[in-house]
């Protein structure tokens, strides 16, 4: 299991690799030059990084030139271009080489064969096109010796419609995503399944997702209250199929969540895949400080791989900050939800 010490080299890897001359990201060097700061002399550790670095500026993902975030290390090569958030204007976007597939690698070693089989197809429903969750699902599935078919939709246009006051609209495209799912589901030999948990819901209203011969749901989506976990596992997967939640986003990679215990009341815990990523909850007003266990604040991310490094970036999302476990030797965080949405109503389309 990894220590702070493990992480802390990590860390100091990272950086030095993308302030160095050689290896480094442009964006970066530029940064440590105009401020006057060494970020190689005086980061030792993950705390020196939070202390050192103010909150991650998202509009160099979305206004900055290309080539000011490539390592020099990758020059010259092609890249993918991933897009997170966003439903008007210029998303974020991120580049890749083969971070996402290594994510999912890596979370495919945590999933139990007997409910996700090996050589077994493999069905998404969700985001396709600029998002890295089509290429990501699709190396799951293959990694395993199996093969995936697709239900592509877009979100930001089934929120568009939400918040336009066009409901009508927006539960006709729901429909139209769940219709092409179940002929599939229907018309294919899939055991696996990843989906939403409001597309997993419509999904079960038209079929019982054991008896079509899955055996094993992967779902995303940020709010997954324990009322909504516990509908999904007892009323739509019949406690016939293993349920795995997980908190993922290009920026990010996937973080797993440890399996429910009675214990736990449905309430789901994360874990980032620590040392690539770190998350902390903090306190909104004081994002430097984190909150105590139990307690509710903003996620904070700090991504650190030799493709990409992201210090201290603010989520839209909000959570309660969650102790170690067995599994895991660091934080984790719980029943994630977009930030402020017990205040004001968040948009949320089909996740």
């Amino acid at each position: 299991m990894q220590t702070h010490d493990q992480l802390d080299q990590h860390v100091r890897d990272i950086v030095a690799w993308h302030f160095s001359t050689d290896t480094g990201t442009p964006h970066w060097i530029d940064w440590a030059r105009e401020t006057g700061v060494d970020p190689v002399a005086q980061i030792t550790t993950f705390e020196d990084l939070v202390g050192l670095f103010p909150t991650f500026d998202d509009g160099v993902l979305r206004n900055l030139p290309h080539e000011h975030m490539i390592p020099r290390a990758y020059a010259g090569k092609p890249f993918h271009i991933f897009e997170t958030g966003g439903t008007t204007g210029m998303p974020k976007q991120r580049l890749s080489w083969e971070d996402h597939l290594l994510d999912y690698s890596e979370f495919s070693t945590t999933l139990d064969d007997k409910h996700f089989p090996p050589a077994s197809n493999w069905l998404m429903v969700g985001p396709t096109g600029p998002r890295r969750l089509r290429l990501g699902i699709e190396h799951l599935a293959n990694i395993r010796g199996g093969n995936c078919y697709f239900v592509d939709l877009d979100p930001r246009w089934v929120k568009r419609l939400i918040s336009s006051g066009q409901s009508d609209q927006a539960r006709a495209y729901k429909q139209h995503v769940v219709d092409q799912a179940v002929t599939i589901m229907k018309g294919r030999d899939v055991q696996c399944l990843f989906t939403t948990p409001l597309l997993l819901e419509a999904i079960g209203e038209r079929v019982s997702v054991a008896d079509r011969g899955i055996k094993g749901v992967f779902c995303g989506g940020t709010t997954m209250t324990p009322q909504m976990v516990r509908f999904l596992i007892e009323e739509v997967l019949e406690h016939r199929v293993q349920f795995i939640p997980t908190y993922g986003n290009t920026l990010m990679g996937l973080a797993c969540s440890v399996p429910l215990k009675p214990e736990d009341n449905y309430s789901v815990t994360y874990y980032a895949p620590q040392p690539r990523a770190v998350l902390r909850v903090v306190q909104p007003d004081n994002p430097i400080q984190s909150v105590g266990y139990g307690e509710w604040g903003r996620v904070e991310l700090t991504t650190l791989t030799k493709e990409f490094f992201m210090p201290r970036f603010l989520e839209r999302d909000e959570a309660a900050r969650r102790a170690p476990c067995d599994s895991y030797a660091w934080d984790g965080v719980g029943e994630v939800r977009p930030f402020e949405s017990s205040q004001r109503k968040i948009v949320e389309g089909v996740y």
